[in-house]
């Protein structure tokens, strides 16, 4: 049996993520239509959202393209993945819900091309590093795109996940498989490793690291491979692709959290935003995966050209990013609340704000431009230079995204 086949094969017997029965919490989320254009903007700074969209959801695993089709109800959402028991999922998640912008094939990602058909998003997402070869994987990728079209893409990284590679490796040595007495032992024997142990901060961090889904994944398959920020970059230039942004992108920024206390925060500022990128990777030191978006090397225009240089800023709308959090309860001295993005996973990436920036805050409502707001607060004594540094802090913490369609 070929890798391919026995990554096929372990999936038939493991599919993960586990399957789930009901997408009710999800539609909830999503009937706020604030929450879906800061998604699309995050993606697409300068453009209008639009209906009618293609998207490609390549490997959907059990429910991802299920969530995305009800989520893009005027989307046309296409799924494929190698796993007939995942697509067993996603069609009874498809026929519950009643999802008729979704259709599902069982197909191979480097196999794409033959729907004869291109894609203005593709999400891909923990994926292409179980591939044999995944640099031909993301090759038809990016050949379904269409010219202005996305793609948004998580991968392993390389050095938070030097204890799973340990641990594979122990598996490997064992014999250990994925049969039930094998992974109750193996749970068993994770919850038993040393505090010190290079995998232990992941055992007790993630929620659902010992449920036999999880372990199987991680520590069972037959392929995976991680990737550091200058192999990631690498790879997609050399797959005819850019990279746009981190989704999200603090933790690797010189300006953001701990990295900016440090007494090297002006040499890493002075860094090109590859090498930068790179640096902080290596400081935080604890990085298990990469998500990024990017796009095709031949398209039109600035990819993402949010910057606060020039007077563009004034028409920017900013959207809080609809997983942020305002805390008012046990707060840093002089300070009127904090903000926690939940999607941030270091923890120093929180935000003190005092009350003048809390005021600013509050005028966002997804409506009034980054002008109108700083004007009607210049009115009250606000600094505007100020007031735009403070947004730009916001935006660089992942707090919030611009609709800068107005600015072009």
């Amino acid at each position: 049996m070929t890798t391919s086949e026995q990554v096929r094969a372990f999936y038939e017997r493991m599919p993960y993520p586990p399957p789930i029965a009901s997408l009710d919490e999800h539609r909830e989320l999503y009937r706020n239509p604030l929450r879906r254009r800061a998604l699309f903007h995050r993606t697409w700074p300068t453009e209008q959202p639009r209906k009618g969209q293609t998207i490609l959801i390549a490997g959907c695993g059990t429910f991802q393209a299920a969530r995305y089709a009800m989520r893009e109800s005027d989307a046309h959402v296409t799924a494929i993945d190698i796993s007939e028991t995942s697509l067993h999922h996603t069609r009874a998640l498809q026929q519950a819900y009643g999802l008729d912008n979704l259709e599902v094939h069982r197909l191979a990602i480097e196999d794409v091309h033959q729907l004869g058909r291109s894609f203005d998003l593709v999400v891909c997402t923990g994926v292409l590093h179980h591939l044999v070869d995944h640099g031909r994987g993301l090759r038809a990728l990016r050949d379904v795109l269409r010219p202005q079209g996305a793609i948004q893409l998580m991968v392993y990284a390389a050095y938070g996940r030097a204890g799973i590679y340990m641990m594979q490796e122990y598996c490997r040595l064992l014999g250990v498989s994925t049969s039930p007495e094998d992974l109750r032992d193996l749970g068993a024997t994770l919850e038993s490793l040393p505090s010190t142990h290079a995998i232990s901060a992941l055992v007790h961090g993630a929620r659902d690291f010992c449920q036999p889904e999880a372990m199987a994944d991680a520590l069972l398959n037959p392929l995976d491979r991680a990737f550091t920020v200058p192999a990631l970059y690498a790879w997609l230039q050399r797959c005819g692709l850019v990279f746009g942004r981190w989704v999200e992108q603090a933790p690797y920024l010189a300006n953001c959290g701990m990295v900016e206390k440090s007494p090297h925060a002006k040499k890493l500022a002075t860094l090109s935003a590859p090498l930068q990128h790179a640096a902080v990777e290596l400081f935080r030191g604890t990085m298990v995966s990469h998500s990024v978006i990017a796009y095709r090397n031949d398209r039109s225009g600035a990819t993402q050209p949010i910057t606060f240089e020039d007077d563009r800023w004034r028409s920017f709308i900013p959207l809080p990013l609809p997983w942020t959090l305002r805390v008012r309860e046990r707060l840093p001295k002089g300070s009127a609340a904090v903000l926690i993005n939940r999607a941030h996973s270091f923890t120093d990436l929180v935000l003190p704000i005092d009350a003048v920036e809390a005021s600013l805050l509050d005028a966002v409502d997804g409506e009034r431009t980054l002008g109108e707001i700083l004007r009607a607060a210049a009115s009250k004594g606000v600094d505007e230079r100020k007031g735009v540094e403070f947004f730009e802090r916001l935006w660089r913490y992942d707090q919030l995204v611009f609709d800068a369609s107005a600015s072009v």
